[in-house]
């Protein structure tokens, strides 16, 4: 794809969140899909160990899109300090990925 790089962003939330983040982000074209799975994350905030029902969000953009996402993500987000990774897709389906930018503006 050249330039044209696809990314991937990784987020967790709480349930609630996580449907309005992601219906939020394909709604305004900042991502093609996001994908939501329950996890349990393990982890350690304000000096104890914690154990939260959370649910994971991969989120697939383009690079030109991913900061704004990003913001976008911390502007609907309830947590204080959410988890955002950004990771570029190095090679995948050609199609999906042509797919991934005509469906982001």
């Amino acid at each position: 794809m050249g330039e044209r790089r696809c990314m991937l962003i990784i987020t967790t939330a709480p349930p609630g969140d996580a449907d309005r983040i992601a219906q939020s982000l394909v709604e305004e074209h900042l991502a093609a899909c996001v994908s939501v799975i329950p996890v349990r994350s393990h982890f350690i905030w304000e000096g104890k160990i914690s154990r939260e029902n959370e649910e994971m969000l991969f989120i697939k953009t383009t690079s030109d899109a991913a900061d704004r996402a990003c913001m976008r993500i911390l502007e609907l987000h309830s947590y204080q300090l959410p988890e955002i990774i950004a990771l570029e897709i190095a090679d995948g389906h050609e199609p999906y990925l042509r797919w991934i930018h005509e469906s982001v503006r």
